[in-house]
């Protein structure tokens, strides 16, 4: 067990938020005692330009960006920005305990190293003197459903060895259970906590809610496409209604085919079908809510319209898994544009550089740079340079390094430098990926059309959270954790040269 200079456990807390107004009382809510070592807020809001009403805390706050790629993505952002054994993950609606940091201690607290996750109880109240509506319901069965990230720890080395949560899960729906099995499948044991965490019984969605749900569906087809037909009792997520959707909508199908072909019989009989399987599906609905005319029309309209969009969903996800499985994997793609860490990857690191005169590049970076040139690829620089907030280096001293850089190893297609200090919470120091996603659209490209190349794990974890690949040269200052975790989520090279050949082949 690691533990903080302070004696206590070491955890930090990851809140993935697409901006509920229930954040900040959240965030007051998990500041608690023991202090986790860090917050980390998750944005994913497609544009993070309006701010969220963060509350002072007084333990560390960090908010990083996923720019709307999901909560999957949001929570990879999120703990790869952390250095904590363990990390917890709360979901933006829920409302943990006064005393939650101390449950979470007493939780985690002398776990063997073959625990790797450790999960909540959630609490769903239920509406009072009234049964719950069919949304209401979906909410309910969040109740003792496991794997589920609305209150979840997972041990740091448990992340590392399964690479995190699989951002092709676009939505909250299956990417909990996913890592989960594969936290199982990596020799970890999940177990369950004391902790109990409320879950609101919040109505957001109106009646098409149910319908907008059947996305989901197409998360199912990858689920089976990793783990085949038994995926769901792999996952206990209980018995699925694919195969009856699909007769219904054939039982449909059927009827209108004969009824155009003229074959009243067959139609009748085909449409008998559809209607039988079609009550059968609402009075499933209906009966266990509460039996309002609002209600029953609802569930009435809604049952005849989800079985072709589930099975259509269920199509679109199985045709997605195939496409993709037929592309050649994306780390054999040759990038569009290659970005660079400076100090320690192009240049020799000296603290706080200020003197343009001790300007001196690492071996093979002039050769390196000019063939990627030669062949058409342009490249970058992103750079934190906390030297000018600290103080340290003034604004005209970090220009003349960098025009020295520049002259020595340029031209560079885009300069993207960070002067802000860790403690001013902003979204372009590395490892957040706000330099990386603004190098990608100052060369009118996209971050998964780019590697960046980085000597830390916060260049990685700028890189992967942004979208981006990531290759880390290790130096002498490069932590042993971070090698350990590259070679999971990204790749590790000896050299610059070595790097930029594993990534687009000998360029002469």
């Amino acid at each position: 067990m690691t533990a903080t200079t302070r004696g206590q456990l070491d955890f930090a807390v990851v809140i993935p938020t697409i901006g509920r107004s229930s954040l900040a009382h959240l965030i007051s809510l998990v500041d608690g005692i023991p202090a986790p070592a860090l917050i980390v807020v998750a944005d994913d809001r497609r544009d993070p330009s309006a701010d969220l009403p963060l509350p002072k805390t007084r333990a560390p706050l960090l908010l990083v960006h996923s720019y709307g790629r999901g909560p999957a993505a949001a929570r990879n952002a999120g703990w790869r920005a952390t250095e904590s054994e363990w990390v917890a993950f709360l979901d933006d609606d829920v409302v943990p305990a006064a005393d939650w940091c101390a449950q979470l201690v007493r939780d985690l607290q002398d776990r063997p190293p073959n625990v790797g996750a450790c999960q909540a109880w959630l609490h769903v109240p239920r509406p009072a003197g009234k049964r719950p509506t069919d949304e209401q319901r979906r909410t309910t069965g969040l109740v003792g459903a496991q794997w589920i990230t609305a209150d979840m720890a997972y041990r740091r080395s448990a992340l590392i060895a399964t690479g995190g949560f699989d951002e092709r899960f676009p939505r909250a729906f299956r990417e909990d259970a996913d890592l989960g099995l594969r936290t199982i499948r990596a020799g970890y044991s999940i177990v369950w906590g004391d902790r109990v965490t409320t879950h609101p019984l919040i109505s957001r969605g109106g009646w098409r809610s149910s319908l907008r749900a059947q996305a989901g569906n197409a998360d199912n087809a990858l689920m089976r496409a990793k783990y085949g037909r038994d995926w769901r009792g792999m996952t206990g997520a209980g018995r699925g209604r694919t195969a009856v959707h699909i007769l219904t909508l054939a039982c449909a199908v059927a009827a209108l085919a004969a009824l155009a072909a003229r074959r009243p019989r067959i139609a009748c009989a085909a449409g008998a079908g559809w209607t039988f399987l079609t009550a059968e599906f609402a009075l499933e609905r209906i009966l266990p809510g509460p039996r309002t005319a609002r209600e029953i029309g609802t569930m009435a309209i809604t049952s005849a319209a989800i079985p072709p969009l589930s099975v259509s969903h269920r199509l679109r996800g199985e045709w997605a898994v195939r496409q993709v499985s037929r592309r050649p994997p994306k780390p054999d793609q040759r990038p569009r544009a290659v970005l660079f860490d400076r100090d320690g990857t192009l240049i020799k690191n000296v603290p706080y550089l200020a003197d343009p005169g001790h300007v001196q590049p690492v071996p093979g970076a002039g050769q390196t740079l000019a063939a990627l040139r030669r062949n058409g690829i342009p490249v970058g620089v992103v750079s934190n340079q906390s030297g000018v907030a600290r103080g340290l280096i003034t604004p005209a001293q970090l220009e003349s390094v960098n025009a020295r850089v520049d002259s020595l190893l340029g031209p560079f297609d885009t300069w993207q430098v960070c002067t802000h200090q860790p403690s001013d919470g902003c979204s372009c120091r590395k490892p957040a990926s706000g330099m990386v996603a603004a190098a990608a659209g100052a060369l009118g490209l996209s971050a998964e059309d780019c590697v960046l190349i980085g000597d830390t794990g916060a260049d990685v974890d700028a890189a992967l959270t942004a979208g981006a690949r990531a290759v880390l040269i290790p130096t002498t200052e490069t932590l042993p954790s971070e090698v350990d975790r590259a070679a999971v989520v990204a790749s590790v090279a000896p050299n610059l040269t070595a790097a930029v050949r594993q990534l687009v082949g000998r360029l002469g």
